[in-house]
């Protein structure tokens, strides 16, 4: 059995700023790593929509150099049956800066995102077998509030354009 050397657990030294169309291929990458196979012209794609979009922010984390090193994505959420909330869509620190601070960084700078654009409370969804992910959020003062099927249906035909 092989011992992993303990990591550097200082706080990470980053730059937490918008996510801009030149991060596409660090975005691509860190979303490959949470396990979501993505291009980097998916991901400029998908990088132009948020930043088009009202009430939604992507964040990234920047290294030394420029280099990304983590990303959130944040939105609004309006439904019939609740107050408005914040809802953190998607966060992923490299798998080299984990445990350094940087996915509190982002965290910090959602909240602080809500916030600012008048929302009382942010909720996030995260699967079950991600159990380090869970206890991450739990000690930023994150409760787990329930458990939840998630359904999807395929929409084919005629090709569709995003509003």
């Amino acid at each position: 059995m092989t011992r992993r050397a303990p990591r550097d657990r200082r706080a990470a030294d980053v730059a937490i700023r918008r996510g801009r169309a030149d991060d596409a291929a660090a975005a691509a990458e860190l979303a490959r790593q949470l396990g979501y196979p993505t291009t980097a012209a998916q991901a400029g794609e998908r990088l132009r929509r948020a930043a088009q979009t009202p009430d939604a922010v992507v964040l990234v984390a920047e290294a030394a150099a420029g280099r990304v090193v983590g990303w959130a994505h944040a939105f609004g959420v309006y439904l019939l049956e609740s107050e408005p909330y914040a809802e953190l869509g998607g966060l992923v620190v490299d798998e080299g800066e984990r445990g350094r601070g940087v996915g509190r960084a982002l965290v910090a700078a959602v909240e602080s995102w809500a916030r600012e654009g008048g929302f009382a409370s942010v909720r996030l969804r995260s699967n079950v077998v991600r159990e380090r992910a869970h206890a991450f959020y739990e000690r930023l003062g994150y409760e787990r509030v329930k458990t939840q099927h998630c359904f999807r249906r395929e929409l084919r035909g005629p090709e569709r354009q995003p509003r």
